[in-house]
């Protein structure tokens, strides 16, 4: 890991992902408080990747508390759509730290992960498979960098991920995204 990225690392450690959710919309077990950004549009986009539109409206979206070392951290996270395009599924994903004065002022999804890779995969829960990203010829996965992707505390910043398309029965599947509650029922467009 290069020098910057260890201190940047180092200094949003207090970010970790805790506990459960405050204000989830569509997770496990977890009711709607109101406190979610679901439906937002016309996000102002910061950092992230920049070949992502990261503008439109959430499909689902979950403010999420962090550990008990800095209760007033927060990280948003908005799915903005799972496209299916010939054999290929495409997970967008919009997501806002904000972190609280004296903090860093920008955080990559691997830091806002507890420093853990985000590893998001699909899961469909009626035939019983799990989707991973895909790699490309050179055997890198298809995906947004979350170690050198910066997001800058309190703007959105946009990610994306690649998978092998579900059968076109399949109408909706479930998202596991870092160390965060589970996704329910993301409906794949077609």
């Amino acid at each position: 890991m290069r020098p910057f990225h260890r201190a940047a690392a180092a200094a949003a450690a207090v970010l970790l992902p805790a506990g459960g959710p405050a204000g989830c919309t569509m997770l496990d077990d977890a009711g709607s408080s109101g406190d979610s950004a679901s439906g937002a549009s016309g996000v102002a986009v910061e950092g992230g990747d920049p070949s992502v539109d990261a503008t439109g409206d959430a499909i689902v979206a979950a403010t999420l508390g962090a550990p008990p070392q800095a209760p007033s951290a927060e990280v948003e996270i908005a799915v903005l759509g799972l496209r299916v395009r010939g054999k290929l599924a495409t997970l967008t994903v919009r997501m806002t730290p904000r972190i609280p004065p004296g903090g860093p002022d920008k955080a990559s999804p691997y830091d806002l992960n507890g420093n853990e890779g985000i590893d998001p995969s699909l899961i469909d829960p009626v035939n019983l498979k799990r989707y991973v990203v895909v790699k490309d010829s050179r055997g890198r996965e298809m995906e947004t960098d979350d170690i050198t992707t910066d997001l800058v505390n309190g703007k959105a910043g946009a990610l994306r991920y690649t998978f092998a398309a579900p059968p076109e029965n399949v109408k909706a599947l479930d998202l596991q995204f870092g160390g965060w509650p589970t996704f329910r029922d993301i409906p794949v467009q077609r």
